[in-house]
Parts: C-alpha cells; sequence; structure tokens
C-alpha cells in the first residue's frame, strides 16, 4: 500500500539533498572501520553500501561498551547469499534480515546488529511502504560508512531525503492544528512510529532524541517544506523552528485511522521478523524472548517445542500478546 502520490528525485528539495549528504558524510569513529572491512569480506561483489543509525550514533555511547546498528545494502539477495537459498527468500519475503556480528579492534572487541535489504527494496521502503519500518528510521540522521561508487550514494541519499518527507507527511497529518515547534513535531512524529512497532519507548525517549539531534531537525524541517505546504507553514517573523500546522479535523481522521492500521501491521511484522532471527541469530530464540519482553513486558517460556520448531515463536508470542491486551 502507497502513503503519498509519487515524488521523482527531481521534485526532491536541492537543499534537502545537500542536508542529507552533509549529513551522511559527518565524520566518525574510525573504530566502524573494522566492521566495513567485515562486511566487504562477508558479502564481497553484492555490496552496495553500510548505513549506521540508531541509538549509539545518536546518544554517542561507547562502541566497545554499546551495540552498533548497522544497515547493509546489497545488490541482489541470491548474490548476497549464494549458497543460502532460504536466506535469501527470507530476505526477499520479508525485509530485512538481521544478523549479529563481532570484530576485534586495537584489542577490543566491538558488536554489531546489522540488517540486510537490498538498494532497490531500500528506495522503494523510503517513499512507498505503508508502514514506518524503513522510513522511520532513516528520517533520523545516519552516517554513510561506505558506498560502492557515486551512484550509490546519490541514490542512497535520495532515498534518506524521501523517508524524511514520507516520516513528515505521515505524522505531521495527525496532528492537530495550531503552532508548533520543530522539537513538538519531531517529538508526536516518534511516538506515533514508535507505537507501531514492539517498542517500550515512552514520549521521554522521543522528547529527548527531538532535542539532541534540533539542530538537525530544524535544518531537515526547513528543506523539506516547499513539499509540505498543505500541512506546515513556517511562521513569519518567528524563530526558524516554529510552524503553523494547517490539518484539518478530516486529515486528522484519515491520518489516525492509517496509524491505528500501522499500529496492527507493525506489531505482527515485528514478530515475523524476530522469528526469521531466531535462524540467523546465535541464541536465536533467547534473543526473540528477550526482545519481545523488553519491547511489551511479555515474557514468552521457551519450551522443548519451541526451542525444536522456534518458526513457531512468532504465533506463540501473537497469542500472548493478545490473551494479555498488548495488541489491540
Amino acid at each position: 500500500m502507497k502513503t503519498n502520490d509519487p515524488i521523482t528525485n527531481k521534485e526532491l528539495p536541492t537543499e534537502l539533498i545537500d542536508e542529507v549528504a552533509a549529513q551522511c558524510n559527518t565524520p566518525v569513529s574510525s573504530e566502524l572501520d573494522s566492521f566495513v572491512a567485515a562486511l566487504i569480506e562477508r558479502f564481497s561483489d553484492s555490496l552496495d553500501a553500510v548505513l549506521l543509525y540508531g541509538s549509539c550514533l545518536h546518544s554517542n555511547c561507547s562502541l566497545e561498551e554499546g551495540i552498533v546498528d548497522l544497515y547493509v545494502l546489497v545488490d541482489d539477495y541470491r548474490n548476497a547469499y549464494p549458497q543460502q537459498r532460504l536466506l535469501a527468500l527470507g530476505n526477499e519475503w520479508l525485509p530485512p534480515n538481521v544478523f549479529y556480528i563481532e570484530v576485534r579492534h586495537q584489542e577490543k572487541t566491538l558488536r554489531a546488529k546489522y540488517a540486510v535489504i537490498s538498494t532497490v527494496d531500500f528506495e522503494y521502503s523510503a517513499q512507498f511502504w505503508f508502514h514506518s519500518y524503513i522510513w522511520a528510521r532513516f528520517a533520523q540522521p545516519s552516517r554513510l560508512l561506505f558506498a560502492r561508487d557515486d551512484r550509490i550514494r546519490a541514490s542512497i541519499y535520495h532515498a534518506i531525503a524521501h523517508s524524511i518527507i514520507t516520516f513528515l507527511k505521515s505524522g505531521i497529518a495527525a496532528i492537530e492544528a495550531g503552532v508548533l515547534s520543530v522539537e513538538e513535531i519531531w517529538t508526536r512524529c516518534l511516538m506515533l512510529t514508535y507505537a507501531s512497532e514492539l517498542r517500550a519507548e515512552k514520549e521521554t525517549r522521543a522528547r529527548h532524541l527531538a532535542q539532541t539531534n534540533l539542530i538537525a531537525f530544524t535544518r531537515l524541517t526547513q528543506a523539506a517544506s516547499p513539499l509540505l505546504t498543505t500541512l506546515i507553514q513556517q511562521k513569519e517573523g518567528a524563530e526558524e523552528n516554529l510552524y503553523q500546522c494547517l490539518t484539518t479535523s478530516v486529515m486528522q481522521r484519515h491520518a489516525q485511522w492509517r496509524w491505528r492500521l500501522r499500529r496492527w501491521q507493525g506489531r505482527i511484522l515485528s514478530l515475523l521478523r524476530l522469528g526469521k532471527a531466531v535462524f540467523t541469530f546465535a541464541n536465536g530464540v533467547e534473543y526473540a524472548v528477550w526482545k519481545i519482553e523488553r519491547h511489551t513486558g511479555v515474557r514468552v517460556e521457551i519450551t522443548p517445542m519451541l526451542r525444536r520448531h522456534p518458526i513457531l515463536l512468532g504465533l506463540v508470542a501473537l497469542r500472548q500478546l493478545l490473551r494479555r491486551g498488548v495488541l489491540r
């Protein structure tokens, strides 16, 4: 299901592309080079790009203490898994596949989770996926650690720009009319996306993220505003981070209905992706059960049957979440 009318790359504001490029190329720790080298070795000629996102980037946590979040873009799933047809099929059916990696850097062990998606799926999902899984993540600042060539680099900039437009269009439409700051706009939009997944984050988490990245979000909102004229308008003579929200009650009702659908869709997709993770992670069943409990507070018992047939994990978790009213 598409979220918006198609916007061609030519229609994207140059200012927005430039801002995305500047953020993607902000210097990062050289320790991350060890991950890039390992992923180049793992995916060889199929590797298009490596992106850094997530809490280690936004909170500046120690790489030695945290788990780095990476996205790996590949040219084709069959090229990425030449002798692992089931992994290729799983990645194609429900992207991304998620893996765990450890690397050594100057006698330290660094850890990361990396999600694999094709460049084509990444570009498409940024603009057309109904669910916010990709465009909510990449509306937020990220870093481009590796790109195969300038063509891939440009395509990533455009995909991230589309993510920002999709994120703001989908989120702002659900907000009541009035004067809002950039911090408030992004906080509310982030809360909508958190609620559409198995996420336990409260408003304080979204607001902290908005405050920490306020300069970046202010620049992105201003750069994206030429494509948001039916939703927001910058206040004349006011601070650059104040906008008049132009939504109507009809617009809000339609948007809120779409977000209710995303909540159901997202939680089911999250459980399915966790089911896939039992095959891509060491101790995958334990990881999936921990992830479900962390995001929902519901503990799934690991039975001998579940260990023998881990594909049932999603169904077992779904039943318990429904029974306890977590999904409604």
